[in-house]
């Protein structure tokens, strides 16, 4: 290609402008609580949840997370960094599923977290509660999904809820009032690279 041949595509490439015009916000409103859901196959979707749930603590929203899969043997860092900002943390499963050594046992540790869940919900001592992971127990008809669609919105009018996992379930999408999904383009993991402390957990 030709020096010239480049700068002809260059110049028929469409411009965008930066807006210059707020947003038209009649008619809106405010909200007691919002439902969150962080889903896709790509990197980021407790990342992000966590990074929420580090916003609330800046507004001094007690808040509490309840972990599906991971154990408290993972030793997370960002359970480190919330626990010491005040955050409740309930690391409530046994780990990746093919490490199990008794599924019966892992159900029965996802609908304990579910339990805690349920709880924490309903009790409205928290402002925001992470449900990280929660999608893998209702793929897996581990809980009951009808139970956690009627327990979102059926939730203490204050609290705000963050669900995160791959392939949520529709009618979770349906409920919440805003949802994310993250995209995979490429990922370490694909070239045959482990997971990295500090990046990954």
């Amino acid at each position: 290609m030709t020096s010239n041949e480049g700068a002809d595509q260059t110049s028929d490439a469409e411009t965008v402008e930066p807006p210059v015009e707020a947003p038209d916000k009649t008619g809106f409103t405010t909200a007691k609580s919002l439902v969150l859901v962080n889903t896709g196959h790509g990197k980021g979707k407790s990342s992000a949840a966590f990074g929420t749930a580090m916003r609330a603590v800046a507004r001094d929203w007690p808040v509490g997370v309840v972990q599906f899969l991971k154990s408290g043997d993972w030793n997370v860092g960002e359970e480190k960094v919330l626990r010491e900002l005040g955050v409740q943390w309930f690391a409530a499963g046994d780990g990746f599923t093919w490490n199990s050594e008794d599924l019966d046992e892992s159900r029965a540790l996802a609908q304990g977290a579910w339990a805690k869940a349920k709880e924490l919900i309903a009790a409205g001592d928290h402002r925001l509660i992470v449900l990280d992971e929660i999608s893998y127990a209702m793929t897996w008809e581990w809980i009951d999904v009808a139970d956690v669609v009627a327990t979102l919105t059926g939730r203490n009018e204050s609290v705000s809820v963050v669900l995160t996992g791959r392939d949520m379930h529709e009618d979770v999408i349906e409920v919440a009032d805003t949802v994310t999904e993250m995209v995979k383009i490429k990922h370490a993991f694909d070239k045959g690279i482990i997971a990295k402390k500090g990046i990954d957990y």
